[in-house]
């Protein structure tokens, strides 16, 4: 019994120094090794183990005292009582012990595995960040080619204005010259027709004159 608990506080003490001190890829091995005891039924295992060893260090406990009673009542132990005692005491603290380091192993393991993650996280963080980073570059150089354009725009938009304007002056100047034409060329009409009627009058009295010319005659 106590041969197969120093072998087994031996290989729990080789384990945490494994967990405590990364030598090549012998830590990963052991944190997999443990992830693989955790699943399916390896817990229970392992919760069953725990027990009966808590059952057995309890037992020893009690027999340590049980012993100890006794010699109190007798005033002395005997031979067979002192090695029961030692060797009930040894296995009862190598079995703490085993149980201790047991569970510093299982804690070690709960929180190395969130390191793990955590890193793992971290590491998709990172990238996820330096993701986040190329795009506000691209967007920053979008926005300055689009505040380019849009000040290209808003220059052409005013070079038009202007043009507008000017073809709405240079429009308006026609129409007044239109206006000056038509009332001109209406003058003219008037002219023609007050012309037109002096004309027939003058048609009318050069015939009348030749009446009385060829009359008197």
């Amino acid at each position: 019994m106590i041969q197969l608990l120093l072998l087994l506080l031996f290989a729990e003490a080789v384990l945490a120094f494994l967990l405590l001190v990364k030598i090549g890829p012998l830590r990963d091995l052991v944190i997999r090794s443990l992830d693989q005891l955790k699943m399916g039924r390896g817990p229970a295992t392992v919760k069953t183990i725990a027990g009966t060893m808590s059952v057995i260090l309890l037992s020893s406990v009690m027999s340590v005292f049980k012993i100890q009673n006794k010699g109190a009542k007798l005033g002395t132990m005997s031979p067979m009582d002192q090695v029961l005692w030692r060797t009930h005491l040894l296995e009862a603290s190598l079995m703490g012990f085993t149980l201790f380091l047991g569970f510093i192993i299982d804690r070690m393991h709960h929180y190395l595995r969130k390191l793990i993650n955590l890193r793992a996280n971290v590491g998709s963080s990172k990238e996820e960040l330096e993701r986040l980073r190329k795009e506000k570059v691209q967007f920053e150089d979008k926005e300055e080619k689009a505040s380019k354009e849009i000040k290209k725009l808003k220059e052409e938009i005013s070079s038009l204005s202007e043009s507008l304007k000017k073809a709405k002056l240079d429009c308006k100047e026609k129409d007044e010259r239109v206006e000056t034409a038509e009332v001109h060329v209406a003058s003219l009409q008037k002219q023609a027709a007050d012309l037109l009627l002096e004309y027939d009058r003058l048609l009318e009295d050069n015939q009348n004159l030749q009446a009385q010319v060829l009359g008197k005659a």
